[in-house]
């Protein structure tokens, strides 16, 4: 659907706004992101996010989230007429010391996909959107995904008050912060009504294009997944003068944790992770009186998972320990019709499932038609600064996005 000329100037672009984005949030020393939600290098993406819709002439909203919408035609006079708009991007935001690729490539894509549209003069009849995701990394306040599950209504806007970060400071104090109404946070039926259906590019985090030798695919599913709080209590002392024999050390019982989740994903044919780790007093010379950890886990069989926290629940338990789940998630199919129409239209891509979170999974939840399309990622690593994704697979993915959203746009 392209011309070289304007395939040229379209590629000129993203590598521009890819330029423009990349020493936001960056971390001198390893090299990575740490964009986290409602912080300084947050506000600056979201400046930048404006100033791409300004750039397009698009219109600019905001939910009562923060989530960010940038609309080519008026969404609001479709949903009157029954044809609500067709719906891309991702988020902005990034886990620490988080790669390049994951949440920006699906936002610069939607900006150039839509530079393509105009460059080869394609007036769509519906409304096309781009969205930024607020949050949806969950790296700050330990909930992912948390500005498409409160849009929808599937996290409780009292959740907010109970998310803290490090410092003590809840999601809503965050949000209120940055001059918005933290009363208005919940649910915004009116936005989500705007959307017919939504279509969400991502770099691919693992390496199944690179086995299969393609650029792009079209994702079916995400497994279902989970994170859980696992507290583990102790005893504080001084880590010189109490015997081996007399401690009760915390630490040490989050250790035989980490390894059992290991083993018992292994067995379940799962993945575990404990990433995070909470030290109290978290003095170098005193025992620790208590730990908590945050477990990530996800499996094709949402049973195996489930088996797997119910085998940490009951060591924790031995040493008066308790595990709490913090967010689950089912499998999660994307729209059978939808992705049978982007597989035509798309000449066949692969298909392609994921153990990944993505706001499409909600929206899908939802009950909102959703798909996504993954970039290779030649070395299968993400959330990492060695996430990777070549401009060529990257221009694909441009060109593949641009072709579903010509598709699905012209809809009468």
């Amino acid at each position: 659907m392209t011309e070289t000329g304007s395939a040229d100037r379209v590629a000129a672009g993203f590598a521009d706004m890819w330029s423009d984005l990349a020493p936001v949030g960056r971390d001198g020393q390893s090299g990575g992101y740490r964009r986290f939600a409602w912080s300084d290098a947050d506000h600056e993406l979201r400046e930048w996010f404006a100033d791409q819709a300004a750039r397009r002439w698009l219109d600019l909203t905001e939910d009562r989230v923060g989530n960010q919408w940038a609309w080519w035609g008026d969404p609001d006079a479709a949903v009157a007429a029954g044809r609500p708009g067709i719906v891309t991007g991702s988020h902005l935001d990034s886990v620490p010391d988080g790669g390049a690729f994951d949440g920006p490539l699906g936002i610069v894509s939607a900006f150039a996909a839509l530079d393509l549209l105009r460059a080869n003069d394609i007036a769509p009849n519906r409304p096309i959107g781009i969205a930024n995701f607020v949050d949806e990394e969950g790296a700050r306040f330990g909930v992912a995904l948390a500005g498409s599950r409160l849009l929808t209504g599937i996290m409780a806007p009292e959740r907010t008050h109970a998310l803290t970060d490090d410092d003590g400071t809840t999601w809503a104090d965050a949000f209120a912060a940055t001059g918005r109404d933290g009363a208005a946070i919940g649910a915004d039926p009116e936005t989500v009504r705007r959307i017919g259906t939504y279509l969400e590019l991502h770099v691919e985090q693992g390496k199944a294009l690179a086995h299969l030798d393609a650029p792009v695919a079209i994702g079916t599913d995400i497994w279902p997944h989970g994170r859980w709080r696992i507290d583990l209590p102790g005893e504080a002392n001084h880590a010189g003068t109490t015997t081996m024999a007399d401690r009760h050390d915390a630490m040490l019982t989050l250790a035989g944790v980490v390894q059992a989740a290991r083993t018992a994903a292994l067995t379940r044919g799962c993945v575990a992770t404990i990433g995070k780790v909470r030290l109290t007093p978290g003095g170098v010379n005193a025992i620790p009186s208590h730990a908590t950890a945050w477990l990530d886990a996800r499996g094709a069989d949402p049973d195996a998972v489930r088996s797997v926290v119910a085998d940490l629940a009951a060591l924790a338990a031995t040493t008066g320990g308790e595990v709490t789940e913090e967010s689950w998630t089912p499998v999660t199919p994307f729209t059978p019709a939808l992705v049978s129409r982007l597989h035509e239209v798309l000449g066949g891509l692969p298909l392609l499932g994921t153990g990944a979170g993505h706001d499409a999974g909600v929206l899908a939840q939802a009950g909102i038609p959703s798909a996504m399309l993954f970039v290779r990622n030649p070395t299968g690593v993400s959330h990492s600064p060695a996430e990777w994704a070549d401009q060529a697979d990257c221009l694909a993915g441009v060109t593949a996005l641009a072709t579903a959203l010509t598709d699905l746009s012209q809809e009468a």
